[in-house]
């Protein structure tokens, strides 16, 4: 029986008996109430949490189901939130109660669009919510970005956080100057990984592997190069501090790339305002002498440069890896937020011999049957109404593109979910069919060979990972292949 015809059985057993059957629920108990709207979250990073959350406390007759390709939860707070930032990780605790609720279930290792497609998931439930976030790079479009010696971004810090595809990265460090394309907060956070000393890192959830080849790294000068100017920069204050009190670490910026930038401070908003008084003190103002005297015995240098697009990647004669970058000198037409990155037509070489492109994430297609924008790499929806799609919705970067911290994440997804109560009550959202949810996608899955991970089962890959952790007093050692992980839950 093919699975149209599957589910279609299961649907018609389940609505002409009432069934009052329960599904599998996050603490391996089952759930299920028949006359409850069911909706179901492709995706369980912030902003499927969250959507789940706000969706289950604003009603107490919608029950939630979140389904992860993954067999762990949390997305970009477990493998895209830096290891030296422990605090940022304690929304799991939030995502943790909700995933707990009796209304609320979790099945991981479930790829939405492979094991299951959207269609049949819109069949089973009332709503459909995509929230899987965005897992491709941008490509810098350059020659020589293919070389050896050259990575993205989400690559980088998905080897360092524990990501199972990233783990064969295997990123030679050997070199003594890195560059980092892009100045937002993912490409500090790179640049602190690679100039943090070991120590700190030895007490974070770093991957073993990675502290391993941290540890050796020959990398002592890493260059931070944006297209704009420094009143464009797209880093908060909180990654710039940390970057100027990094331990054995001092900066070092042209002081020509702060030209008119001090006369111009007054017309700024203050978050920007504080953030550019931190970038021209730290690169024009003559320290204190206690200041000076630890950048004196600093051995390792970092720096932003502005101004400045890649035009290709420098490679050795025999074209085997990455010697070092071509820069295209820009300069700004119009100011502020607006203002564009002008080629000047001058270019200049840096010696490097690691290239690392954070110019941003982008969302992919999961399923044909879902509408796509492909030059904005979103879903194309209204206030998180997928477009010309009854009964589908999306959040997260999904919805707006890859942009803001995991509180702008948060509203987004609350508004998604407002959107999906308005549309219950406004009678949009049919929810007057009794659904079966996650009983005929179990039966689905079941049929094609599939076993999903419960959340009980997630709490026993944690449990070992702490273990683990404990061992070399880290928070946690983990678990980097999904077989590790799948076994771990058979304990």
């Amino acid at each position: 029986m093919n699975g149209r015809k599957l589910l279609f059985s299961e649907l018609k057993l389940w609505t002409s008996g009432r069934s009052r059957w329960r599904g599998v629920g996050g603490s391996g108990k089952v759930s299920f109430s028949s006359c409850n709207i069911k909706v179901c979250i492709v995706g369980s990073g912030p902003a499927g949490f969250y959507t789940a959350q706000h969706l289950i406390k604003a009603r107490q007759d919608v029950e939630v189901d979140i389904y992860e390709r993954l067999p762990v939860p949390f997305g970009l707070v477990r493998f895209g939130v830096a290891p030296d930032h422990p605090e940022v990780k304690n929304v799991i605790n939030t995502f943790t109660q909700t995933a707990k609720q009796a209304r609320c279930r979790f099945y991981g290792n479930v790829n939405v669009g492979k094991d299951v497609s959207v269609e049949e998931l819109q069949r089973a439930y009332h709503a459909v919510i995509l929230s899987y976030g965005a897992e491709a790079n941008r490509s810098m479009g350059v020659p020589g970005e293919d070389l050896a010696g050259v990575y993205s971004a989400k690559d980088f810090v998905g080897w360092y956080n524990g990501l199972p595809s990233c783990q064969q990265l295997s990123p030679d460090l050997s070199c003594e100057t890195a560059v980092i394309l892009g100045q937002g907060n993912v490409a500090l956070d790179v640049a602190r990984l690679l100039l943090s000393p070991i120590d700190t890192l030895k007490k974070t959830d770093i991957t073993q592997p990675a502290l391993a080849a941290l540890a050796e790294s020959r990398v002592r000068r890493v260059l931070i190069v944006g297209r704009r100017g420094p009143m464009q920069v797209a880093c908060t204050i909180k990654e710039l501090r940390e970057m100027v009190n990094l331990p054995d670490a001092k900066p070092e910026m042209l002081a020509a790339d702060f030209e008119g930038v001090a006369e111009a401070l007054g017309d700024l908003p203050r978050p920007r305002k504080r953030l550019t008084e931190l970038m021209l003190k730290t690169a024009l103002e003559l320290p204190g002498e206690k200041e000076q005297e630890r950048r004196k015995k600093a051995s390792r240098v970092w720096g932003f440069r502005f101004f400045r697009s890649p035009a290709e990647v420098l490679s050795d004669p025999n074209h085997s890896r990455a010697t070092g970058i071509r820069l295209a000198v820009n300069k700004l037409e119009g100011s502020g937020e607006a203002a564009r990155a002008a080629l000047t037509g001058e270019v200049e070489d840096v010696t490097c011999g690691l290239v690392i492109s954070s110019i941003g994430y982008k969302s992919l297609p999961i399923d044909p049957s879902v509408p796509f924008d492909s030059s904005k790499a979103i879903v194309p929806n209204n206030m998180g109404r997928v477009l010309h799609a009854a009964g589908l919705y999306c959040s997260g970067w999904l919805k707006t593109g890859p942009t803001g911290v995991i509180a702008t994440t948060m509203n987004n997804s609350f508004d998604t979910a407002r959107s999906i109560m308005e549309d219950m009550e406004s009678g949009a959202l049919d929810v007057s069919a009794a659904k079966p949810g996650a009983q005929s996608i179990s039966t689905l899955l079941e049929s094609r060979g599939v076993k999903p991970v419960t959340f009980c089962d997630w709490e026993k890959i944690d449990g070992v990972e702490t273990r683990r952790g404990e061992v070399s007093g880290k928070p946690r050692e983990k678990l980097l292949t999904v077989e590790e992980m799948l076994e771990a839950t058979r304990t």
